[in-house]
């Protein structure tokens, strides 16, 4: 989700090190140690203006959090929004790009891997950079725990259809599939800012949750 480019942002980063975390090259392979409680760490790449990875962390204190955003204006603007809320133990924010995860987590340090209207990379000579592309998988395979699952949802049917082959012929299990989120029977489905705004246009909302 682009926004206008905020000068302060990095700025913004700097006075809330209490929720960013500003150096994660340092952390990698201790994780545990940032939050108050250690347990099942569950991470949100591309999380926007971060309405959903709070939520989570709102309803599951029994899980640990992290938010990663690539621009540095949408994460200010996470943090101004965060910031208007509770402040939650469970959940910390992070400046990086998905294409250099390996350096900031260890292999099977991560538990749960959220991907939420990622940008679906449209034509064919760019189908490498769709964060469900084997090689993005191979890394989140490397970076999973033992069975760790991805959650994924979308609007774009293309970018849908080719996840469901791109998990399928990586060998991993199809848990569930939704063809139609909002119209089914999902229990306990939390909105992103993209997703409020989609279904309330009527467009159809794709989910499956895939499992190495």
């Amino acid at each position: 989700m682009r926004l206008r480019n905020n000068p302060k942002a990095y700025e913004i980063m700097e006075e809330n090190a209490d929720l960013v975390i500003l150096k994660p090259e340092e952390h990698k392979g201790h994780y545990h140690d940032i939050f108050e409680i250690n347990q099942p760490l569950y991470i949100e790449i591309g999380m926007g203006k971060g309405d959903f990875i709070y939520q989570n962390a709102l309803k599951h204190p029994e899980n640990n959090y992290i938010g990663i955003e690539k621009f540095p204006s949408v994460l200010a603007a996470a943090i101004n929004k965060i910031n208007k809320n509770q402040s939650l133990p469970n959940l910390k924010l992070m400046h990086f790009d998905a294409i250099e995860l390996e350096n900031v987590f260890e292999n099977g340090e991560i538990d749960h891997l959220f991907l939420n209207f990622s940008d679906p990379w449209p034509k064919k000579r760019h189908a490498k950079r769709r964060l469900t592309s084997s090689a993005f998988l191979d890394v989140y395979h490397r970076l999973l725990k033992k069975d760790g699952v991805i959650e994924f949802k979308t609007d774009n049917r293309g970018l849908f259809e080719y996840s469901l082959v791109s998990f399928s012929q990586y060998g991993m299990t199809l848990k569930g599939v939704w063809l139609d989120l909002h119209a089914s029977d999902f229990e306990g489905n939390v909105m992103t800012e993209y997703e409020k705004k989609f279904s309330s246009k009527g467009q159809v909302i794709y989910r499956v949750e895939a499992q190495f």
